[in-house]
């Protein structure tokens, strides 16, 4: 382990790893509550299209990523309120972001290997920075999920009765969509747009079969994120292979663990 800490570019992997890991089980267990889950992945394709501008344009591709991703989170929650249907509302932003990308990409080709490592994700050519954008943005994303951290755990469990009780619930959706746009895009370089919504939900859900309080799942949600990029970045290295797919290929391993154990474990447990 000490071997991988001696290259600088590995180090900025591991702290641009973790920092997301944190962000992301923290968003991830809303989302997963709230049934959510698909919304990271349609921000992602949607992420895209603001890649492709960003390279077209010759601006810095997660600031385009992000304001186009944090514009069509806001539009989502627009049309939802107009009374468009939640999932079909992401399809219609995903459909005009991944078309977008597409066009740019039609009409430039001289950025297509620099969009290939946005699109699996490029973990060791995290630069500084990255990790200061990841780090201003992330801390900015965290301190807002603390600061109504009460309200949105209301939330997640009875919207009806917190929007009785005055909680402004669009406001705080609104909210909370921005903050995924947010996530998945700096998630993007740690495990790519293909790969992000993983990254989200499956920490997110080990932890929901491990644990019965919500603070708890927050815990070891994070804690099971940091262990799958710390796992899969080290896989990486000895072995040759995709940073974001180890990543994301031991969450998974981790997730049918958990399954398995929790499906076996009352045949396991002594009869009395």
């Amino acid at each position: 382990m000490l071997e991988l800490l001696q290259y600088g570019f590995m180090q900025r992997a591991f702290i641009a790893g973790i920092l997301i890991a944190l962000l992301c089980a923290v968003i991830g267990v809303f989302l997963v509550l709230r049934r959510m889950s698909l919304l990271g992945d349609g921000l992602a394709h949607i992420s895209f299209g603001g890649i492709a501008a960003g390279m077209f344009f010759g601006v810095y591709p997660l600031l385009s990523a992000l304001a186009f991703s944090v514009l069509a989170a806001i539009g989502i929650q627009k049309l939802k309120s107009m009374k468009v249907y939640g999932d079909a509302a992401i399809a219609i932003f995903f459909s005009f972001g991944l078309s977008m990308g597409v066009v740019l990409v039609s009409l430039s080709h001289g950025f297509k290997a620099d969009l290939f490592s946005y699109l699996f994700g490029s973990i060791l050519a995290v630069s500084g920075t990255d990790i200061l954008l990841i780090l201003a943005v992330g801390i900015a994303t965290l301190v807002a999920l603390l600061l109504f951290y009460k309200e949105l755990f209301y939330m997640t469990f009875d919207e009806d009765s917190a929007r009785a009780s005055g909680i402004p619930v669009e406001r705080l959706n609104a909210m909370l969509v921005v903050l995924t746009a947010i996530t998945v895009v700096l998630s993007m370089r740690i495990v790519g747009i293909l790969l992000v919504s993983s990254f989200l939900v499956i920490p997110a859900s080990i932890a929901l079969l491990i644990c019965r309080s919500f603070r708890n799942t927050i815990g070891v949600a994070a804690l099971i994120g940091v262990a799958s990029v710390i796992t899969g970045l080290t896989l990486a290295y000895y072995f040759d292979l995709a940073t974001g797919g180890a990543i994301v290929l031991t969450l998974v391993g981790g997730f049918a663990v958990v399954l398995l154990y929790k499906k076996l474990s009352p045949r396991l447990t002594p009869r009395t």
